[in-house]
């Protein structure tokens, strides 16, 4: 079990950090700032803690650092608590063995691990009645490795396709965008996706392990993203319309993120 202690010393990830304390705990925040257009009202700083317990303020470019520190003091209780929420959760999550009777997850289901080891089949990943059968070779060395890696190989795949699917049913409802948008798979540790400025989506593997309103949300966050580059009240109102249920179903995906990232 991952007996981490609480602790709101976070790693810092960026050159541009600020810190500050609270509860009797010193918190290090990154700051990541935006360019900004002139007639754009998103002047807000947009403060996130992520299920690793880092704090990111994203900011105008221009923002004072006393500007963003007031900010970030203005939700220090709300930050506090979301630490100790993702630490105390930690508790509960066991660390992956990789071995049989493990629960693993697709598409919002439970299934059991199951590792079979015969030297006379080819090594693969099937679903089969409520299991996930892993095959390798018998006396195999680095057993734990090679279940991982054919496992990670395995989700990455069915990420593609169902994203592919995914993507496609959502543009449907993102009437803004033109095309079909380039997207890319790369497992993340603090994030289900991101959008780049010219458009392209990456996307977290782990993600085809939640539910597909959960995947769906995601892209359509992220599709919302072509035509609100930040989280403005324009970004929000947009992501409301084409997901006017999207606070629950994050609210979903939040509650099994440790679960779904872990490895």
């Amino acid at each position: 079990m991952m007996k981490k202690a609480f602790s709101a010393e976070i790693q810092k990830s960026t050159c541009e950090t600020g810190v500050f304390t609270y509860g009797g705990e010193i918190i290090h925040y990154d700051i990541i700032r935006r360019a900004i257009s002139s007639t754009s009202r998103a002047r807000k700083v947009v403060i996130k803690v992520h299920p690793d317990q880092r704090v990111v303020a994203t900011v105008p470019d221009d923002a004072t650092t006393e500007s963003i520190n007031n900010a970030v003091l203005k939700r220090a209780r709300w930050i506090w608590d979301s630490i100790r929420e993702f630490a105390s959760q930690k508790d509960y999550v066991f660390e992956k063995q990789y071995i049989s009777g493990e629960p693993m997850f697709y598409l919002g289901k439970r299934y059991m691990l199951k590792v079979i080891e015969d030297s006379e089949l080819v090594p693969s990943v099937k679903l089969s009645r409520g299991k996930l059968n892993v095959t390798l070779k018998a006396n195999m060395p680095n057993k734990q490795q090679t279940v991982k890696g054919l496992l990670n190989t395995w989700y990455k795949h069915k990420a593609k396709v169902t994203f592919h699917e995914r993507l496609n049913e959502m543009l449907l409802k993102a009437t803004w965008v033109e095309g079909l948008p380039r997207f890319r798979i790369m497992a993340m540790k603090t994030q289900w996706g991101s959008c780049s400025t010219q458009g392209n989506l990456m996307l977290n593997p782990h993600l085809v392990k939640a539910p597909k309103e959960c995947i769906d949300y995601v892209i359509l966050h992220e599709l919302c993203h072509i035509a609100e580059h930040n989280h403005s009240e324009k970004f929000w109102r947009l992501l409301t319309q084409v997901m006017p249920n999207w606070k629950e179903v994050k609210a979903k995906l939040d509650d099994m993120a440790e679960f779904y990232l872990n490895e």
